[in-house]
C-alpha cells in the first residue's frame, strides 16, 4: 500500500515513511492510492471478531509494510480490555465499543472508555504504540507537536506520556476548553509533555502547526510530527470502530445503516467516508455541527467558507468550536474525482483566508452518490436532546452526543438504523450537565478531584516565531 498526497506534488511513501510527519511536504494530506475493497465473505467473517481481532483484519489493508506478527502485537496490546476500564460501570468492557440500544433502531456507539473518557483514545492509543515501534526500528527520536479544541491533546498526552524518544508540545485555546479539560492535560507532570494555551481558538492553535510543518528546514531539524488527526495513522484506526458498530447494529451484510457523528474537524466522519468507499454498507453519514455550522453550510449549499476566529463561536460542546476541518480537504480530494491540481486550486483560497463555491462544478452533481446528510444544533438543543435521552432512557450523554443525537434524528432516512457515534463521558462536560438534568454526571474512580490538581502550562499568543523558539529551548534536537 502506497500513499499519495491530496495536492499531488509529493512522491507516494509506504505507511511507516509517513506515520511520524502528518502533512506532506507540499502541504497537502496523504490518502492511500487506492481504498482496499472488503468482500462480502470478508463483512461474514468479521462480524463476530473481537475488537482487536477486527482491528488487526482492517489495519493490515492499510499497514502492509509493518509486519503482520508485529502489527497484531501491537493492536492486541492496543485494544486489550484493561486499557479500557475508565467509562461505566455497566458497560460491557469485554467489548471495547459496546453499542447501547436505546430503542429498536436507535443505538449509541460507546467510544469513551479509555483512559481519558473520549472517542479520541481509540485511535491515539494505537498511535502511541505505532510510533515507539517505529521509532525504536529507525532509532530515532521524536518531537511531536499538536494542536486540540478539547479532547485530542489529553489523549495524546496520556497515549505519549512516559514514550522512549517522543516529546509532545501541545497547543490548545486558552479558556476556551471545560475545567474537567484543562484539568486532563495541564495536570500531568511527566517531563516529555508540554502544554501552551494560545490565546485565540482553536483554528490560531491548527495554523501554528501547519506553519511549523510547512517550515521543512525547521521540522527535520527538530524532527517535528504531528498527532492531529491530518496524521493518517489516526483516521485508519477510526475507521476500524466503523465496522465493529455496523456488525452491532445488524443480523447480515445485506442490511445498510446511517452513522451520525458530531463534527469539526472531520476526521471521525471521514474515516466513515473511507469505510463506506471500502463497501461497508453505510447508507447514510450524517454530519453534525454545533453553532460552527461551516459543514453544514457547505453540504447543505456546497460554499466552503472558512470563518476567521472572531467569528468562530465559543459553545457548550467546545470540541467542535472550529471554523476550518483540516480532514475535509481528504474529501474533497476523493470528490472531485481525486484530481490534484483541484484541489490545489481550492485550497489556495482557502489558504488565502477565502471561500470556494462548487455548485458551477461537475462534482456538485456527484455529491449525493457519498451519501452524506448534515444538520446543526444549538446549545437549547443540546440542553432539551440530554434531557430526553435522561428521561426516556436513563442515560446521560455529553454536549456533543447530543448535537449527533439531534442531527441524526432529524436527518436520518426512514426504516434505516442510526448509530449516533459517542464523543465523550459527561463527566468531562459537568457544568452542561448540571444545567441540563439538575445534577452532577457520575465520575470515574480517580478523577473525582482533577480540577484542583496543581497544573503546568505556558500561556503564549498565536505568533510562529515565538512558538519555534519555545520548541527550540525545550525539544530534543538531532
Amino acid at each position: 500500500m502506497k500513499y499519495i498526497s491530496t495536492r499531488g506534488e509529493a512522491p507516494a511513501k509506504k505507511f511507516t515513511e509517513i506515520l511520524l510527519g502528518g502533512l506532506a511536504p507540499d502541504g497537502g494530506l496523504y490518502l492511500p492510492e487506492k481504498y482496499p475493497q472488503v468482500t462480502r465473505a470478508e463483512l461474514d467473517d468479521w462480524r463476530n471478531l473481537s475488537y482487536a481481532d477486527l482491528a488487526f483484519a482492517v489495519l493490515s489493508k492499510f499497514m502492509t509494510d509493518i509486519p503482520a506478527a508485529d502489527l497484531k502485537q501491537i493492536v492486541h496490546r492496543t485494544y486489550a480490555s484493561g486499557n479500557y476500564r475508565n467509562g461505566r460501570a455497566d458497560s460491557d468492557i469485554q467489548q471495547i465499543v459496546p453499542l447501547r440500544t436505546l430503542e429498536p433502531g436507535l443505538h449509541i456507539l460507546e467510544l469513551s472508555n479509555g483512559p481519558t473518557l473520549s472517542f479520541k483514545d481509540m485511535a491515539m492509543q494505537l498511535l502511541g504504540n505505532l510510533f515507539e515501534y517505529v521509532l525504536e526500528k529507525q532509532g530515532e527520536e521524536l518531537n511531536i507537536l499538536g494542536a486540540t479544541s478539547g479532547d485530542t491533546g489529553s489523549a495524546a498526552e496520556y497515549a505519549m506520556r512516559g514514550k522512549r524518544g517522543i516529546r509532545v508540545f501541545m497547543l490548545s485555546p486558552y479558556g476556551k476548553m471545560s475545567a474537567f479539560q484543562r484539568a486532563q492535560m495541564y495536570s500531568l507532570q511527566d517531563p516529555n509533555i508540554f502544554n501552551i494555551a494560545i490565546r485565540g481558538v482553536f483554528d490560531d492553535a491548527q495554523d501554528l502547526v501547519k506553519g511549523v510543518s510547512n517550515d521543512h528546514e525547521f521540522k527535520a531539524r527538530y524532527k517535528i510530527g504531528t498527532v492531529n488527526s491530518i496524521n493518517w495513522a489516526r483516521v485508519s484506526a477510526q475507521i476500524v470502530y466503523y465496522f465493529k458498530g455496523y456488525f452491532a447494529a445488524t443480523q447480515s451484510s445485506d442490511e445498510s445503516v446511517a452513522f451520525s457523528v458530531p463534527s469539526g474537524n472531520f476526521g471521525n466522519i471521514c474515516a466513515g467516508h473511507i469505510a463506506r468507499m471500502m463497501g461497508l454498507p453505510i447508507g447514510q453519514l450524517i454530519l453534525a455541527t454545533n453553532e460552527n455550522d461551516v459543514l453544514d453550510e457547505f453540504f447543505r449549499t456546497g460554499v466552503y467558507v472558512p470563518r476567521a476566529a472572531n467569528r468562530t463561536y465559543h459553545t457548550s460542546s467546545p470540541s467542535m468550536d472550529i471554523s476550518k476541518a483540516s480532514n475535509f480537504e481528504r474529501f474533497i480530494f476523493d470528490l472531485v474525482g481525486r484530481d490534484a491540481t483541484t484541489v490545489c486550486e481550492l485550497w489556495t483560497k482557502v489558504d488565502a483566508g477565502g471561500a470556494f463555491d462548487i455548485k458551477g462544478m461537475p462534482c456538485w452533481h456527484d455529491l449525493p452518490g457519498f451519501c452524506f446528510a448534515s444538520g446543526k444544533s444549538s446549545h437549547l438543543d443540546r440542553m432539551k436532546i440530554i434531557r430526553e435521552i435522561w428521561q426516556n432512557f436513563g442515560v446521560m450523554v455529553d454536549t456533543h452526543t447530543a448535537d449527533g443525537i439531534k442531527v441524526g434524528l432529524e436527518q436520518r432516512r426512514p426504516n434505516l438504523p442510526l448509530i449516533c457515534l459517542e464523543t465523550a463521558l459527561p463527566a468531562k462536560f459537568e457544568e452542561s450537565i448540571i444545567e441540563a438534568l439538575g445534577r452532577n454526571p457520575e465520575r470515574p474512580a480517580g478523577l473525582e478531584c482533577i480540577e484542583k490538581l496543581p497544573q503546568r502550562v505556558e500561556l503564549m499568543d498565536a505568533n510562529l516565531e515565538m512558538l519555534k523558539a519555545y520548541i527550540s529551548a525545550h525539544a530534543m534536537t538531532y
